[in-house]
């Protein structure tokens, strides 16, 4: 692919003309108040990986509407003292996999929450295992049009509810995993519900729970970048390729899916523009940006289609804390990859001091 968006020196300076809802703040903090008044953890299970190196848990929280959410948490083995804390977001179509599968930050020091996406894991990869028990009005094959009239009903009103319990269920499970040794792993808790995260509690050593970071790539930057914006008191923010930032702009410059999906819905729903761009703008990574402080690592593909430049620098250029891009010039989607990887974990050490 060809370079097709903005020449670098423009996107640097430039900013999504994309309208905010002026009830924005008031319709994400009512979705978080419901989805916080159930306890956040659900069930704790050790599971056995046959990696020596690493322990790791089945875990289930209670995300949107209190609705299950699994995860797995990884921990390097036989670490006792509190650790900081790495949530990781998928990519669209993904899910969580086998906990073989994301060994990058808990091989770096780090405990790693990585959450399954309701309702994905059959596009590619080795499957997930959270169903999203919400229906929608008919839309198009994929997730981005579930919902999308309306933004009480949108599948990414559930789905960033269900990251922000994520960040909430990572803060609590330091001090549920102690009492489930990975000894006992493929055995369930005998004491009960985990503690909840409404309020920070003791981790392993006894001390206050341990900073978090959150992680993303493509739909999983998106979702670590609306993260951001919601959270508070996060130590960092690494969002590579985001998906959800100035839609508009990326319906109007790609048809590459997912947001080839919402061209095709609108091609056959005639006069729902107006109904469906307003509904976005509530998910827009560009709005969450301007209300997030962590420091954030960005990277882009100049070449990206799937999730274009403009509107990463887009979500950059407005992001209202200490932030940074890498930047690929000849890259598409992919990025830097390993190289990028490698950018992450140096960028990452000085913000996320290991004890």
């Amino acid at each position: 692919m060809a370079l097709f968006d903005l020449p670098l020196d423009r996107l640097e300076r430039y900013r999504s003309d994309s309208p905010e809802p002026p009830d924005f703040d008031p319709f994400w903090a009512s979705s978080l108040a419901q989805a916080r008044t159930h306890d956040v953890l659900v069930d704790v299970v050790p599971v056995a990986t046959g990696l020596a190196l690493v322990d790791t848990w089945d875990v289930t929280f209670a995300g949107f509407d209190g609705h299950p959410v699994r995860a797995w948490y990884t921990r390097p083995a036989g670490v006792t003292g509190d650790l900081p804390t790495v949530v990781e977001y998928l990519g669209y179509g993904r899910g969580r996999g086998l906990p073989q599968e994301r060994l990058t930050w808990p091989v770096a020091g780090c405990a790693h929450l990585l959450m399954d996406t309701r309702g994905q894991g059959s596009q590619y990869g080795s499957g997930g295992d959270t169903p999203d028990p919400v229906g929608s009005d008919p839309a198009t094959p994929g997730f981005v049009t579930r919902g999308i009239l309306d933004p009480a009903t949108y599948y990414y009103r559930r789905v960033l509810t269900d990251a922000v319990r994520a960040v909430d269920a990572a803060r609590a499970l330091p001090a549920a995993v102690a009492t489930t040794p990975p000894s006992t792993a493929g055995t369930h808790r005998p004491d009960g519900p985990a503690p909840d995260a409404s309020t920070r509690g003791a981790g392993p050593s006894g001390g206050t729970v341990p900073p978090v970071a959150v992680v993303g790539n493509s739909q999983g930057g998106g979702i670590a970048l609306a993260v951001a914006g919601l959270a508070s008191d996060l130590a960092a923010v690494m969002v590579s390729a985001p998906f959800l930032c100035d839609i508009p702009r990326a319906l109007a410059i790609t048809d590459a899916d997912p947001y080839g999906e919402i061209v095709r819905y609108l091609a056959v729903h005639r006069g729902a523009d107006e109904q469906v761009l307003r509904t976005l703008s509530y998910v827009d990574g560009v709005h969450h940006a301007r209300r997030a402080t962590a420091p954030a690592l960005f990277a882009t593909g100049l070449r990206d289609t799937i999730c274009p430049p403009s509107g990463v620098f887009a979500a950059h250029n407005v992001y209202g804390g200490d932030a940074e891009i890498a930047v690929y010039p000849y890259n598409h989607h992919e990025g830097g990859e390993a190289h990028h990887t490698a950018r992450q974990l140096t960028w990452l050490a000085a913000r996320l001091p290991h004890p």
